[in-house]
């Protein structure tokens, strides 16, 4: 929108809140619309951000079929939208579809390791067809599509209760509480700020590269150790707390970047620790507010403009 381009942002608010993007309401390059992908929807664009799905763990395991549909068939109206009014799409997809790697650091023909009956098969498995549906489109109908697969990313206006380690961690760190970390700690993971993601989708979106590309930041740290940087990092006291290994959970995590920085001149510039203390800062002003407001209303969708939606 700075740079003079209409935007229209599609949510259901499932797990985003309207209060991530209220500030923009009223522009007059922005429109809100409360809508489920998995509706068909009728707008008129020329690039399309398929940033749709529940993405951490307690939210897709909590609705599995939800994150499947959204994953198939709110991929599939995404497509059938971009064919009909001649868009190019970029899909959101993740770091997931490597699964538990075999190999490290994950490049784009890693083809991955997956449980397609774990706990996690509904978004890593969601997210491959999602894949395989775009290039069936490319080949097939001309679409145009862009992927990118999406590895740790944190920054502001994550969810308080999202359940990834950025938000576990620094919510307990600031609130005195033990900091949870699931297995021995060893298990390795490289983490973007989120400004370094919004830089990566749009040179992909505004580039010629049909094929898959990871944006990620290959700076690889254990889960103990990231746990420890953040005790430091808020000053807190708390205890560093063991327990049982999640199912299917990756042992590492680190994203082979050379091909982004070949074709789209990108990588990640935000140093981690910078990141963090913004997170902080950000998840210390959330416990201020809520404090301060002890109830919280969910956003309520009704007022917001409806999406056209027609059933077969």
């Amino acid at each position: 929108m700075m740079d003079g381009h209409e935007v229209t942002v599609v949510d259901n608010f499932f797990t985003g809140r309207k209060r991530n993007v209220e500030h923009w309401i009223g522009h007059e390059n922005f429109e809100l619309i409360n809508h489920d992908v998995v509706e068909p929807l009728y707008v008129e664009v020329d690039q399309i951000y398929h940033l749709a799905s529940p993405a951490s763990p307690p939210n897709y395991m909590y609705n599995p079929i939800k994150t499947l549909k959204t994953n198939t068939i709110g991929t599939l109206n995404m497509l059938g939208l971009a064919k009909r009014v001649g868009a190019r799409l970029l899909l959101a997809s993740t770091s997931e579809v490597y699964g538990d790697p075999e190999v490290h650091p994950q490049n784009e023909d890693y083809w991955g390791h997956v449980n397609p009956i774990g706990p996690r098969a509904c978004y890593d498995e969601g997210k491959r067809v999602a894949e395989t549906m775009c290039y069936a489109y490319m080949k097939q109908e001309g679409v145009e599509v862009r992927v990118a697969r999406i590895f740790n990313t944190f920054g502001p206006r994550m969810h308080m209760n999202d359940g990834r380690v950025v938000s576990n961690f620094i919510l307990q760190a600031l609130q005195g509480e033990p900091l949870t970390v699931y297995g021995p700690g060893t298990q390795t993971r490289a983490f973007q700020y989120v400004s370094d993601l919004v830089n990566g989708l749009v040179a992909l979106m505004n580039s010629n590269v049909s094929s898959p590309v990871n944006l990620g930041n290959p700076e690889e740290h254990t889960i103990l150790e990231f746990a420890q940087l953040i005790k430091k990092l808020v000053g807190s006291g708390s205890e560093i707390q063991f327990l049982s290994e999640a199912q299917d959970d990756p042992q590492k995590r680190k994203p082979d970047i050379r091909k982004a920085k070949l074709l789209l001149g990108w990588e990640p510039v935000v140093p981690l620790e910078e990141g963090l203390n913004k997170a902080i800062h950000y998840f210390r002003k959330e416990l201020e507010y809520q404090a301060n407001n002890q109830y919280i209303p969910k956003p309520k969708p009704a007022r917001i403009k409806k999406g056209r939606t027609r059933h077969n």
